[in-house]
Parts: structure tokens; C-alpha cells; sequence
């Protein structure tokens, strides 16, 4: 199970939007690896998941959330091996089957990438990602209220 906690940014009756809490930098490279620099460059915006709830959420609640990680390695499989797959039959097919030029065995490699894209696309709609609420936290009471003021 991959575990996360999330924060509650926006409430639609029961259904919550929440978005990632952002990790630290590690501290092997100290901030400085490729995620962090592609981060700067693309900006840091953590896609909101939508998620309905049996009960009503507060904006700031936190939630911790588990995913089945059985899919993980088919999905990466699907997304990253079946466009290289196509792209590289089809250029093969065109160089050795019709003896084509390379220009289009370059074009015909990026449609293979498409269409193994597009096919992975696809499969990834049909699978079902199993994910579980493990806890909500309460909304934390303001330090003032917990020492008496």
C-alpha cells in the first residue's frame, strides 16, 4: 500500500478536493537532483484529486489515503514500454519490410509511439484503482484554545 496524506482545499457537499502535502527535499542531493529543477522549471502544482466522502470535510482537514499498489508496475509498464515498443516495431517494419527511407521510418516511429500511446491510454481507463480512506484527522484547535486563553 502507497500512503499519503491530503489536505482538504475546497468542500462540495460530500465530495472533498484534496491535494498532496509537498515532501522535503532529500537529504542525499539536498534539493539540487533533476525532480527539484523540473519542479522550478514546470512550477509546484500538485493536481487536486476528488474524492466523496460519507461525511462532511472542513477546508484544512487532513486525510491519510492508501493505494493498492498491485497496478503500479502494469501501468508503468503499459505507459512507458508499449509507445517504445510501436515506435520501434514500426521503424523496423518500414526500414526492413519496405525498405523506406529514413525520414519515414522516423515518421512511422513517432505514429508507432502514438498508437502505443493511445493503446495504453486505453487499458489504463479499465483499471480499477482501489483507494482507501485509512483515517481523517480532526480540525486542530488554535495553540491560544489549548493553553486557556
Amino acid at each position: 500500500m502507497i500512503e499519503q496524506t491530503l489536505t482538504v482545499t475546497s468542500v462540495d457537499g460530500l465530495t472533498a478536493f484534496l491535494r498532496p502535502e509537498e515532501k522535503p527535499t532529500c537529504e542525499g542531493c539536498n534539493g539540487q537532483c533533476g525532480s527539484k529543477i523540473f519542479s522550478k522549471l514546470f512550477g509546484d502544482k500538485s493536481p487536486e484529486l476528488a474524492f466523496v466522502f460519507e461525511e462532511q470535510l472542513n477546508i484544512g482537514q487532513k486525510v491519510k489515503m492508501a493505494l493498492d499498489d498491485s497496478h503500479v508496475l502494469k501501468s508503468s509498464l503499459l505507459v512507458y514500454l508499449l509507445p517504445l515498443l510501436f515506435a520501434i516495431v514500426f521503424a523496423i517494419s518500414g526500414a526492413a519490410l519496405m525498405s523506406l527511407s529514413e525520414g519515414w521510418q522516423i515518421l512511422l516511429a513517432f505514429i508507432g509511439g502514438v498508437i502505443g500511446f493511445l493503446l495504453a491510454k486505453k487499458q489504463l481507463e479499465k483499471v480499477n484503482y482501489d483507494i482507501k480512506v485509512i483515517k481523517i484527522y480532526p480540525n486542530s484547535l488554535p495553540l491560544t484554545q489549548i493553553d486557556g486563553d
